[in-house]
């Protein structure tokens, strides 16, 4: 049973589908994108504004501080545009000369410490409140008479206009544009992960007896369409590996049920015959059959096992040494076997199975060759590092070249009655290749001279 571990507590509210999580993260990105360039547009746009007032502020103070210099107030012409007033007070807090507007307004500052330069302030003249601010530039001068000041006053009102223009167009436009971008987002997402509901409901829907059954692939070509087609290779594998299951357990229940028959059978007879001199043979042929299905046994859990991709140790190992033994302890085989190995060709895995891989083509060569055996080891190099590649080769009737896969099938003989007889079940190829291909190998029926040569190649682990 599946154990389902609690959501933390503070994550219970975040939502648990791939669209909602889309949504808002995107929505907060761009939320916080928008924010923040809307703070720094704002910014830029004030202080641009701003500085423009600054600049008129100081041309109109230092305008008429270059006529109060040289003793020439007379002279100085109205406000320029975009300077909203300008005046000019002495040391001892007189004015001396002021704009049209603020005629009769107090001096805006007292006399005080003061010494010749330019500031710049920001403030509100009582005269001109109108609701702005005012950007007031101060340049004290030395003068024939002593020490003035003048000041000359630039409205913030465009400032402030704007400032308020562009809140409110943002305070309407980011949450409208954070909706949209939000609505996008959700239905942007739920059109591409349509396929990926369409791809799951299809696997829910997919039982053991409905492997032929194939998910949908999208006409996008994007990641969902890949994903489809790699679904759908995993299906192809699946129902291939049930076939070639069913097979199997199909052919082993007949292979099984043929010696159990005449096992069957020759008990019966021994049972029913009464005399003692023919029980010997009756029993020896039951003891065959035994021994026949033993074989059978164990060949099946061998291919269970390998099908179960069950791991094994896997050490360095000296094939030469291994394929002397192995051809050794077969001097009384019917065909003798030659060998011809090349020394210390070493590869990397299990020994009994590489054992039980030379044994098996032996055991073929030996039940079709007619008078000659040949085994051969050599190292090849490649493209892909060195390889043992380990012949056996016999001069019976061959393998046709149509054959030549099909004959490591399992429960495959080409000669099925010559086979069944030599108690062959059609298991030993399909085992040899399988070991091989566990080993990071492989085993192939070649083209011969005369004969059948299978040949086993496996990675080489070089040389101690």
């Amino acid at each position: 049973m599946r154990r389902t571990l609690p959501r933390p507590a503070g994550r219970r509210w975040w939502p648990t589908t791939v669209r909602a999580r889309a949504t808002i993260g995107a929505t907060a990105v761009v939320a916080a994108a928008l924010a923040l360039a809307s703070f720094v547009l704002v910014g830029l746009l004030e202080r641009n504004l701003l500085r423009n007032a600054e600049d008129d502020a100081r041309r109109q103070a230092e305008s008429v501080a270059g006529f109060a210099a040289v003793g020439n107030l007379g002279r100085v012409r109205p406000p320029a545009p975009g300077v909203d007033f300008f005046q000019v007070v002495s040391a001892d807090g007189r004015v001396l000369l002021s704009s049209a507007n603020m005629r009769g307004a107090p001096a805006l500052a007292t006399a005080g410490a003061v010494r010749p330069g330019t500031r710049l302030r920001t403030r509100n003249v009582s005269p001109l409140a109108d609701g702005h601010r005012q950007r007031v530039a101060q340049v004290v001068v030395d003068t024939p008479d002593g020490l003035v000041m003048v000041y000359a006053g630039a409205s913030l009102r465009d400032v402030d206009a704007a400032d308020d223009t562009t809140t409110a167009a943002l305070a309407f436009g980011l949450p409208l544009l954070v909706a949209t971008v939000a609505l996008v987002t959700w239905r942007v997402t739920g059109r591409a992960l349509r396929p990926v509901e369409e791809i799951r409901a299809e696997v829910a829907a997919i039982s053991d007896r409905d492997l032929h059954r194939r998910v949908p692939v999208p006409d996008t070509r994007d990641e969902v369409a890949r994903l489809a087609e790699t679904m759908n290779a995993t299906l192809d594998r699946l129902e291939a590996s049930g076939v070639r299951q069913r097979r199997f357990i199909a052919d082993a229940s007949h292979e099984l049920r043929s010696p159990i028959t005449v096992l069957r059978t020759q008990l019966e007879v021994a049972l029913a015959v009464r005399d003692p001199e023919l029980w010997p043979e009756l029993i020896g042929g039951a003891l065959q059959d035994v021994e026949r299905l033993q074989r059978l046994a164990a060949d099946l859990l061998l291919l269970a096992r390998i099908d179960a991709a069950q791991p094994v140790p896997a050490v360095p190992l000296d094939l030469t040494v291994l394929v002397r033994d192995t051809v050794a302890a077969r001097a009384g085989d019917r065909v003798r076997v030659r060998a011809d190995l090349a020394p210390g060709v070493r590869v990397t895995g299990h020994e009994l199975w590489l054992a039980r891989i030379v044994t098996n083509l032996l055991d073929n060569a030996q039940r079709f060759a007619d008078g000659r055996v040949d085994v051969v080891l050599r190292a090849a190099g490649g493209p892909r590092g060195r390889t043992a590649v380990l012949a056996v080769v016999d001069d019976g009737p061959g393998i046709p070249a149509g054959e030549r896969e099909r004959v490591f099938e399992r429960f495959t003989r080409l000669d099925d009655a010559r086979s069944r007889d030599e108690g062959g079940a059609g298991l030993g190829l399909a085992i040899a290749r399988d070991l091989a291909a566990h080993h990071g190998g492989s085993v192939t029926a070649e083209p011969a001279v005369r004969g059948a040569r299978l040949v086993v190649r496996l990675p080489s682990a070089g040389t101690p």
